[in-house]
């Protein structure tokens, strides 16, 4: 194979920016937080319809939201425990699709973060 291959959106930065350094298992961490946070969300990951280009790319809309108390408009009734295993999946994803592969966790840790409480989980930097 000489080109990247995937589906637009779940496919890590450094396939494409080398100077990220070379693609790896961390490639893969990328891909799976991205697939997450879109079934979290129930949105796809790139919003071309939207008015403000602030909105376009998911995580960032997703991050917005997170700081406002979860309101991620999803149409349905949840518990409260429903409620806090969404958060953690969004905050574990939110690791998974940094910019940087290193700042990344490796799936062993994606794994320890979801068997965690959300009380230990830490909110990544917002992604860029």
């Amino acid at each position: 194979m000489t080109g990247a291959r995937g589906t637009a959106g779940y496919i890590a930065p450094e396939v494409f920016f080398r100077n990220l350094g070379g693609v790896s298992h961390k490639s893969d961490v990328y891909s799976y937080g991205m697939m997450v946070l879109e079934m979290v969300g129930g949105r796809k990951n790139i919003n071309v319809e939207v008015s403000q280009t602030s909105e376009t790319y998911f995580p960032s809309w997703i991050y917005k939201h997170l700081d406002q108390s979860m309101n991620l408009n999803i149409n349905e009734e949840r518990t409260k425990e429903a409620e806090e295993i969404t958060k953690k999946l969004i905050a574990v994803s939110l690791w998974c699709i940094q910019t940087n592969p290193l700042d990344r966790p490796s799936m062993a840790k994606v794994i320890e973060m979801l068997q965690g409480s959300l009380q230990s989980l830490e909110l990544p930097p917002r992604p860029t």
